[in-house]
């Protein structure tokens, strides 16, 4: 099975599963873990690597478009590559390629292709695509396995956490300027490793809000 990862969240799972040999191309943005720097790179970038955090959000938020992003696919390496499964997302279309784009790009592949999307609001969601993935690449007992290992850790950490008497208050900043609370899975990990996140909201999108309730907070 040829496998395409173009979100490094995936790329790790697939290494996880031991299909590591599998993967046939990833996105510009998977560094992890160190093998997959031997792996054909099918993305790229619109965005400078010299903007500043301000200029980067300027230009996100001047860039809509349903099917094409600030990311780029090389689809003659596409064609080459030939993958049968692609994992990609649709949580953010900013912070990496979105599906829509991708099922554009894979329209050049004679046949069906198996795209797949994932979109975790939060930790057991995530555990469950580990298991998604595990189930598209035949690999379902060793995904069982992977988070059966990873909810044991969690719940170690829950456990050692509830047992603390002080809870302090933490802001998570997702980005600089403006200043974005971290969303999504952020503010549950913050609880249930003893912490209280009075900005982020467990289960919903990261948020800009005004540095001013940062200093009301007083993290």
């Amino acid at each position: 099975m040829r496998i395409l990862s173009l979100l490094p969240s995936a790329t790790e799972i697939v290494y996880a599963l031991g299909l590591g040999d599998n993967l046939v191309g990833v996105s510009h943005e998977c560094d992890y873990p160190p093998e997959v720097k031997t792996k054909p790179v099918i993305s790229t970038s619109d965005l400078s690597s010299t903007l500043r955090s301000a200029e980067v959000h300027g230009v996100v938020n001047a860039h809509h478009h349903p099917t094409h992003s600030l990311y780029r696919i090389d689809e003659e390496l596409l064609r080459q590559i030939d993958p049968e499964v692609i994992l990609t997302q649709e949580l953010c279309s900013v912070c990496a390629i979105p599906v829509a784009q991708v099922r554009e790009s894979a329209r050049i592949l004679a046949g069906p292709r198996r795209i797949v999307s994932l979109e975790p609001n939060n930790l057991r969601q995530i555990l469950d695509n580990i298991l998604t993935v595990g189930e598209v690449t035949g690999q379902p007992d060793r995904a069982r396995m992977v988070t059966r290992s990873l909810q044991e850790r969690i719940d170690h950490v829950t456990a050692s956490a509830s047992r603390v008497t002080a809870r302090p208050r933490v802001f998570c900043m997702e980005w600089m300027d403006p200043p974005m609370a971290g969303g999504h899975w952020v503010p549950e990990m913050i609880r249930l490793a003893g912490g209280i996140d009075g900005v982020g909201h467990e289960g919903a999108p990261s948020t800009v809000i005004p540095w001013g309730m940062v200093v009301d907070y007083a993290p």
